[in-house]
């Protein structure tokens, strides 16, 4: 368009235009994609509600989702609380609706709450901790989705105690992981649960040899209800995040635990940097929002709810962070939708890019502890997306995923291999929900799993960077975090309009050296292994995906190996 500059009122009224143009340009190139599910539990299969016998399943009713056979895609496992848990083994064809069937895997028991894949042993077969009223009990994995109780194994035995959080890293030196369970109040002293919170546990392996020593208390413990070891710092080693449920506990506040190899854990205080919050803590997402290298901390509670960012990043870090919930529009405080204006009841919550623009969005499942009438009780699940700007806009009712069932942990994870994410999510005295994300218009998208060749077999403690061509995106692999529920497998990145972009890997116990830039394609599967690199992987054909392989030895084939799956 062009301005003539012979008639002043003209040319201000063109100049006005083109301004006016050019800002609806901006608003339209930066308009949120809005992603779109659809209910499909029934359809699927799903069939199981997390219920209690008595108040201790109040909290809990969590889920955990991996691949356990050469279809790559992710299967799930749901607790019940009072009710038996469940295994469903994932059927769904590529790109297809969601299909799943149960199937006896040796994973069933009662009074379980939460659930966490890993890989323990490293022999490239997940294993599952399950979180109980009562011992925890660890299922080693024995390929083609079966599985075996392995507490005597490991010699892993906890008290009989309310076992409610779970994180796991690999110390330098150590072929096992370290163990980290938190617990809630003291079962024996329910009529007087203020100042009961039981201890929470950290299991070390012993020197040289594949079992655990003798458990170390970790205290004071404030009843916890999430753990997450993260390199916030990025010394190169995991430090323990916990968030506590003030709701029971006696002077106690969120905790940050320094561990170095071989020593006592220290609990960081005020003198440190670390700011005294009491907070409802119920769960905790992790994700670098900002581009700065480190991770941005968001913790559920009652109402509430807080989005941690560190305070500065250059010169020597200390544990110190603000609160920019509020600024960023992520308080998710109350419902946004039903009429019910009471404080919201937030459990789980998950960092990831939902609608593929190549910036993570927030999500957070919802409902009131049971009838608590100062707190809501038609609230529903949030799903925030992050805009380019820093901030966070609410579009659960748009995307459709609004429910007023009583929400406890639940998942993000691409089940059918579309890349795009579906959800699932544990609901309290009534059947667990799963969507299928049917969205149209998203931006491209990455997925790539971690592979290595020792004990830490998937690279737990890993930073990935994605380039996307001016502007970087980066998560850590972890174990742990959210409310009572855990993924082990493909890690997501929404790439927006990239097409071809750059990866690299800084391994753990690397000295912070990074792997090379590689160059992969959008739209597609990786396996990105520190000997060999980057290497595609796709989906075996329908017929190959229910033959008796684990989906490491698919890892293996891809990878050149000739090692076999156990029959």
């Amino acid at each position: 368009m062009f301005c003539p500059l012979s008639n002043t009122a003209s040319k201000v009224l063109c100049i006005a235009l083109l301004v006016l143009g050019a800002t609806q340009s901006l608003v339209h190139a930066q308009a949120l994609v809005i992603p779109r599910f659809s209910d499909e539990t029934a359809s699927a299969g799903i069939e199981s509600r997390f219920e209690n016998a008595d108040d201790e399943f109040l909290v809990g009713g969590g889920v955990a989702t991996f691949s356990c056979d050469a279809s790559g895609l992710p299967s799930i496992y749901l607790t019940a609380g009072a009710n038996r848990s469940k295994f469903y083994r994932n059927q769904s064809a590529m790109g297809a609706t969601l299909k799943f069937i149960e199937v006896t895997s040796g994973l069933e028991t009662t009074n379980a709450i939460g659930a966490y894949p890993i890989d323990i042993d490293g022999d490239g077969k997940t294993d599952l901790v399950v979180l109980r009223v009562g011992e925890v009990q660890i299922y080693r994995g024995l390929g083609n989705c079966k599985f075996e109780l392995a507490n005597d194994r490991w010699n892993i035995h906890t008290p009989q105690h309310w076992h409610t959080a779970f994180s796991a890293t690999w110390e330098a030196g150590n072929s096992l992981p370290t163990l980290a369970f938190g617990t809630y109040t003291d079962l024996k002293r329910k009529r007087y649960p203020w100042g009961t919170c039981t201890p929470a546990l950290l299991f070390r392996p012993e020197a040289k040899a594949e079992k655990y020593g003798a458990p170390m208390r970790l205290e004071p413990s404030f009843c916890s209800l999430s753990m997450l070891f993260s390199d916030w710092n990025r010394s190169g080693h995991a430090d323990l995040r916990v968030a506590n449920d003030r709701e029971y506990y006696k002077n106690g506040r969120e905790q940050l635990w320094q561990m170095q190899p071989g020593k006592t854990p220290r609990s960081y205080a005020q003198g440190d940097g670390f700011k005294p919050l009491q907070i409802w803590g119920m769960g905790i997402a992790s994700m670098d929002l900002d581009g700065t290298g480190y991770p941005d901390v968001f913790i559920t509670s009652m109402a509430d709810n807080k989005l941690q960012k560190l305070d500065g990043t250059d010169g020597t870090l200390k544990p110190s962070y603000s609160d920019v919930a509020f600024k960023r529009g992520a308080t998710a405080h109350r419902p946004y939708v039903g009429g019910d204006i009471k404080p919201s009841t937030a459990w789980h919550a998950q960092f990831e890019d939902v609608n593929n623009d190549g910036y993570a969005d927030l999500w957070i499942v919802k409902g009131n502890v049971s009838t608590m009438a100062d707190f809501a009780s038609r609230d529903t699940n949030d799903l925030l997306l992050q805009k380019p700007d820093g901030n966070f806009e609410e579009v659960g009712d748009k995307a459709g995923i609004v429910t007023y069932l009583t929400g406890r942990g639940g998942m993000l994870t691409d089940f059918n291999g579309d890349g795009m994410l579906d959800m699932v999510v544990v609901n309290r005295l009534a059947n667990a929900t799963l969507w299928r994300n049917v969205s149209s218009g998203l931006g491209s998208w990455l997925q790539v799993r971690l592979h290595e060749d020792d004990s830490n077999r998937d690279a737990i403690g890993a930073w990935i960077e994605v380039d996307l061509g001016g502007r970087i995106i980066r998560r850590e692999n972890t174990i742990g975090g959210g409310h009572a529920s855990g993924h082990l497998g493909w890690l997501h990145f929404g790439l927006g309009n990239a097409q071809e972009v750059k990866v690299r890997v800084q391994w753990p116990n690397s000295g912070g050296q990074w792997s090379a830039w590689q160059s992969v394609n959008s739209n597609g599967f990786y396996v990105l292994d520190k000997s060999t690199g980057a290497t595609p992987w796709s989906a075996p054909r329908p017929a190959d995906a229910a033959a008796p392989v684990s989906l490491s030895a698919t890892l293996r084939v891809s990878l050149g190996s000739s090692e076999t799956a156990p029959k």
